[in-house]
């Protein structure tokens, strides 16, 4: 397979891709931060409870 073959193939193959809209792409980045921030949050509280009991312990 040729290099032109390839690149073709790929751009054929890349107008059947149905791309989500602009807007989609923001909320679905929106919730992706979220809950990546809502787990920060959580880990950090365990973490810290965690760290505060072995702290009384020893």
């Amino acid at each position: 397979m040729s290099l032109s073959t390839y690149l073709q193939e790929t751009r054929a193959e890349l107008k059947k891709v149905n791309w989500p809209s602009r807007q989609a792409t923001i909320n679905f980045t929106v919730v992706v931060i979220g809950l990546s921030l809502a787990c920060a949050a959580l880990l950090g509280t365990f973490d810290f409870v965690f760290t505060s009991l072995v702290k009384m312990f020893f």
